[in-house]
């Protein structure tokens, strides 16, 4: 019996236990042999692992007594966590993480003390750390699986705030001024009560609308401090929606912060990039259909354009799980459809999933 990541299993392979999820419902049961449906089921609960029996493979042509033990590949999440800069990403993002921690416990004293310059400092450094815009997002990905706390999502959304802003050619001071509205984005929800915002699985309306509060108790604890106004309007709006259906105030696309609405597309972003109880974690081509599917109506033209199309073509020549549990190496982003690039697929052959509108992209692998 192995343990073998569920990116590794293969149909064939033939489960040694039963596999639960999360909640404790019964999945798949010992014996059962695996297909690509029923692997493509394990993504859907964020099954991250599975025991099975040792899989041998003979070759052909080779002696009934001889046998070849498969040997699996390194999934992608275990490439990354290999790599010396995200080793050394690690040990930096933790120590920014305290700073951050400490930082927000002096803002919301009584007597409420900013220092702008150590909530910025280090940021820079944890920038220079990726080569590239993929491998900061594939680095705070997995640093969400250590830790998902308000300061980490703060963090991580001051970080692709501040990449965003790059890529719109911000100015040198605009760029500072985005990373602390992104870092003090959601301040707010410090004011609420723990059991609150860990609860497992959805909110009910009630407590819905009393996370909804975060807007407006950030802004309650901003507005005093000597901060430029974007940051403040950050807190207050990053909720608004360029159609009027967001909240606090019910604005529209004229009516919000520019700044607002770039930390908006971060915080969306890094929140369906994070799992959570009820959900697995969605891969970014999942998170480019949602933006999609919701409306890009909601957001900024210029900035939702240029997000979505940059983080397409960040994992051109990326290894991809399609949902019905094929893989393959997208070869081709397709300007008018993000999420259904060209695949050349593990046999060779060239797939277009603008061809194959029931199939998507599940899972970089």
């Amino acid at each position: 019996m192995k343990c073998y990541a569920v990116e590794d299993l293969h149909p064939g392979m033939k489960t040694a236990r039963p596999v639960y999820s999360n909640r404790g419902q019964l999945i798949i049961e010992e014996g059962t042999m695996l297909t690509t449906a029923l692997i493509s089921r394990l993504f859907f609960y964020g099954i991250e692992s599975a025991d099975v029996e040792d899989l041998y493979e003979k070759e052909e042509g080779q002696a009934s007594g001889e046998e070849k033990i498969f040997i699996p590949r390194t999934s992608y999440a275990q490439q990354v966590k290999q790599r010396p800069e995200f080793m050394e990403f690690q040990i930096d993002y933790t120590k920014k993480l305290s700073s951050v921690r400490d930082s927000f416990g002096s803002i919301c004293q009584a007597d409420g003390e900013i220092d702008v310059s150590e909530l910025l400092s280090g940021t820079s450094e944890l920038l220079s750390k990726a080569s590239t815009t993929l491998g900061l997002l594939d680095m705070l990905h997995n640093m969400r699986q250590i830790d998902d706390s308000i300061y980490a999502h703060s963090m991580n959304v001051a970080l692709i705030s501040r990449t965003l802003g790059e890529w719109l050619h911000f100015s040198k001071e605009d760029l500072a001024l985005l990373t602390l509205c992104g870092m003090l984005h959601d301040i707010g929800k410090t004011a609420l009560p723990q059991e609150l915002l860990n609860k497992p699985g959805k909110y009910t309306e009630e407590e819905y609308a009393r996370v909804q509060q975060h807007t407006l108790l950030g802004y309650k604890i901003l507005k005093d401090l000597p901060l430029d106004v974007h940051v403040k309007r950050a807190a207050l709006q990053h909720h608004e929606r360029g159609d009027g259906s967001g909240y606090p105030q019910g604005l529209k696309d004229g009516e919000i912060d520019p700044f607002a609405q770039i930390v908006a597309i971060a915080d969306v972003y890094d929140a369906m990039t994070a799992a959570r109880s009820y959900r697995a974690p969605l891969c970014p081509f999942q998170v480019i259909d949602a933006f999609e599917k919701e409306g890009l109506q909601k957001y900024h033209p210029q900035y939702i354009l240029t997000f979505l199309k940059r983080i397409a073509h960040s994992y051109q020549h990326n290894r991809v799980l399609l949902s019905n549990g094929q893989s393959g190496t997208i070869v081709m982003i397709n300007p008018k459809h993000l999420t259904q690039p060209i695949l050349q697929m593990d046999d060779g052959s060239i797939f277009d999933l603008t061809e194959h509108q029931g199939l998507s992209i599940s899972k970089i692998i």
